[in-house]
């Protein structure tokens, strides 16, 4: 008790506060999105995501290398669909030649010892901007499994190390184990979006690659229908579980900071590695108000992926990896 036991002699220095410090950040911790579009030299900016960029194909490769030297080990690959490939049914998706198979061996030819992740999900390829075939109305549930697990297999033929299904289809884990396994792949990964929330935080994300749900008469205006209602709790764990027995390998929760209860839950829960997705919305919030002068940026960066990793993440995907890592390097 006080006088005899003083908490702030564990504070007094920097040296003596690195010691006992309870969570470290590495650059291990992260998984880096990158964003993939057709063409030559392509570098753009993404409005709504400051200093984020969507890659064509030739420059991927060293952004690749520069990812390597920094440290960061593992991509997460999402591509932007040209508009005239999309259709209902996700065709392009299964086209072996397309954005996404051409993006993980541009990877793989980069870097070969890079981990490969690749999302899995309609909306990139969706004429209608959702996660699953529709029919009158609604989102079919089995038939988009279906291609999901398709999907899943083509980009592991292409030399994807993990597949992750962000797509909240029920029963696509066990779709997608099922089929690499036919296909021997018994080695490729599935880090599935097990709690992914019906968030407003995904803007920016839907923007950099033109994915939102269209605005069509007797089409769902929004992903309601399957991804998680932000009001539930113990919905979030029951979903884990499931995947988990259906064979997912890693967990994910989606989105990051409004959602650290749900991370704890799950830690206190499960015994897989568990993912933490801090999504556009939380990272152009930082940008905006860095911007006006308002917030630290570094500083509150490092206190947001802390934070997260505190909270029980094993992974983080973050699109301030390459900024955490430089600083965590200087």
């Amino acid at each position: 008790m006080f006088p005899i036991r003083r908490n702030r002699r564990l504070r007094t220095t920097k040296a003596i506060r690195s010691l006992v410090k309870e969570t470290i950040i590495t650059p291990n911790d992260f998984l880096v999105p990158l964003f993939i579009v057709e063409g030559r030299g392509v570098k753009e900016e993404i409005t709504s995501m400051p200093n984020y960029y969507r890659f064509s194909l030739d420059l991927l490769e060293a952004e690749i290398k520069c990812l390597w030297q920094l440290g960061l080990k593992s991509v997460l690959l999402f591509v932007k669909v040209p508009e005239a490939l999309k259709d209902n049914k996700g065709t392009e998706a299964l086209n072996p030649d397309g954005l996404m198979q051409r993006a993980i061996k541009t990877v793989k030819n980069a870097c070969p010892e890079m981990l490969v992740m690749t999302d899995v999900a309609l909306d990139p390829y969706s004429s209608f901007g959702h996660d699953g075939i529709i029919k009158n109305g609604k989102i079919i549930n089995d038939t988009t499994v279906k291609v999901l697990a398709e999907m899943s297999v083509s980009h592991v033929q292409a030399g994807a190390n993990f597949v992750a299904p962000s797509d909240m289809m029920d029963g696509r884990i066990l779709a997608i184990r099922q089929a690499l396994d036919q296909e021997h792949y018994i080695d490729a990964g599935i880090m599935s979006y097990s709690a992914k929330y019906a968030s407003a935080f995904y803007g920016p994300f839907r923007e950099a690659l033109d994915s939102a749900p269209a605005t069509v008469k007797n089409i769902p205006k929004d992903k309601k229908t399957y991804q998680m209602d932000f009001a539930n709790r113990h919905e979030a764990i029951r979903e884990t579980k499931m995947d988990i027995d259906e064979g997912a390998d890693i967990v994910m929760v989606k989105p990051g900071l409004s959602y650290l209860d749900i991370v704890r839950d799950l830690r206190n829960e499960v015994n897989v590695p568990i993912a933490v997705y801090q999504v556009s919305g939380e990272y152009a919030m930082l940008k905006a108000a860095a911007e006006k002068g308002w917030l630290d940026h570094d500083a509150v960066m490092m206190e947001q992926i802390m934070a997260i990793k505190r909270a029980g993440a094993n992974l983080i995907a973050s699109y301030f990896a390459k900024d955490v890592v430089k600083i965590l390097n200087d």
